[in-house]
């Protein structure tokens, strides 16, 4: 088994190929990101928050910016855009040689009906994972060792049958101790080595 994160691994996860649309001054754009839709708002949606509330509340603080706010979930797909080809293709080479392929993403709820509708649709490599397991819809979030227990329970598998790969540190390291092989994702060239040295053909 293979099991893969997806914003930073397998698609450029990044609210700057929605707002280059929207905020056309790049100095501007960065004060929205950093002083409005910052990370610290946007993580709780990826830990259970519910988007439709968290966007609520932000556009009651920030008079003006209701439209800009709104776009942050509503236009969620474009912001994952991009795909990383050399992960595209070593996804399919896996599944070409018979490995099932499963997704561990901390992400808000809204990407899992994503993954089953347009993403395969923008991505089609994606249509080749057998199932996803995303933070926001199920209570829990990486590193916690439930949500690793979670999707091997989804595959029917062991840990130790499979390798999950990241690339934050501290999920490999959760992915570890609940002992699965982990890969630390650098790049598609370091990843590919290390899996064929676990022995996937690659």
């Amino acid at each position: 088994m293979a099991i893969f994160d997806f914003g930073g691994v397998l698609v450029d996860w990044n609210p700057r190929h929605l707002y280059r649309k929207l905020i056309p001054d790049p100095a501007e754009m960065e004060r929205f990101l950093a002083e409005v839709t910052t990370r610290d708002w946007h993580v709780v949606q990826d830990h259970g928050g519910d988007p439709t509330e968290a966007t609520q509340r932000l556009q009651a603080r920030h008079p003006g910016k209701e439209a800009l706010i709104a776009a942050f979930y509503d236009r969620f797909d474009e912001m994952n855009a991009h795909a990383f080809p050399d992960m595209a293709a070593l996804v399919e080479r896996l599944h070409a040689a018979g490995t099932p392929l499963y997704l561990l993403s901390n992400a808000p709820n809204l990407l899992d009906p994503w993954l089953r509708g347009p993403a395969s649709e923008r991505h089609p490599f994606l249509g080749l994972f057998r199932d996803y397991v995303v933070s926001g819809l199920v209570g829990h979030s990486k590193p916690d060792a439930a949500i690793y227990e979670l999707v091997c329970r989804t595959g029917g598998f062991e840990p130790a049958d499979a390798v999950f790969i990241d690339d934050v540190l501290a999920n490999v390291e959760g992915a570890r101790a609940v002992g699965m092989a982990a890969i630390h994702h650098r790049s598609a060239e370091q990843t590919a080595a290390e899996l064929r040295a676990l022995g996937f053909a690659v």
